[in-house]
């Protein structure tokens, strides 16, 4: 803008809200945004008990600009408490929640649970099986073949379940795994 008189530029006036001049943050608010970024920086590095705690707070009296962000952040770190205290009576249980988990598209969270269920139990057929539907739909062919072919291994039914499974149709033009849901019979 110009002031076309004299060749200065014109002065902006400052945003207005219904008129009056927006008010400077004050030092409560500021407060309250630097909490946000610390609780933040918390959930960065996993301390999601910390972080709610913080969240907590801003959620109730924290500035209206953040407080949808403060509400879906705390929820994260609400799920992620419940799921570091959570405890399964079988594998089987523990394999039905990995599969919510992906269904969901929680995939890392997925990964652990089948993880979880290797360690404690490394011929389980369904976990291999489980992290190759993972991979699959994550886009990782090498070890979602790994882990089919794992899961073929300790159980050759494993082979026909794949070869009507929708969730490998990322995997259907790879040569390798038509290979291994169809070996050639000497």
């Amino acid at each position: 803008m110009q002031n076309t008189g004299q060749g200065i530029p014109a002065r902006r006036n400052p945003r207005t809200i219904e008129g009056k001049a927006r008010p400077m943050p004050n030092a409560s608010h500021q407060k309250s945004l630097n909490e946000y970024q610390t609780a933040l920086q918390w959930m960065h590095e996993g301390k999601y008990d910390k972080a709610r705690v913080v969240f907590e707070k801003l959620s109730q009296d924290g500035p209206v600009e953040i407080l949808e962000r403060v509400r879906v952040y705390l929820v994260a770190c609400q799920r992620r408490a419940q799921q570091s205290g959570l405890s399964f009576n079988s594998p089987e249980e523990q394999y039905d929640y990995a599969i919510s988990l992906l269904n969901t598209g929680f995939y890392e969270e997925a990964r652990d649970q089948f993880q979880g269920i290797l360690k404690s139990n490394p011929d389980a057929d369904y976990a291999y099986y489980g992290l190759a539907i993972l991979e699959s739909m994550t886009g990782l062919a090498e070890p979602c073949l790994e882990h089919l072919a794992k899961a073929i291994e300790l159980s050759p039914r494993n082979r026909i379940q794949a070869r009507s499974d929708s969730d490998f149709q990322d995997m259907a033009d790879d040569p390798r795994f038509t290979e291994l849901l169809y070996p050639e019979v000497p």
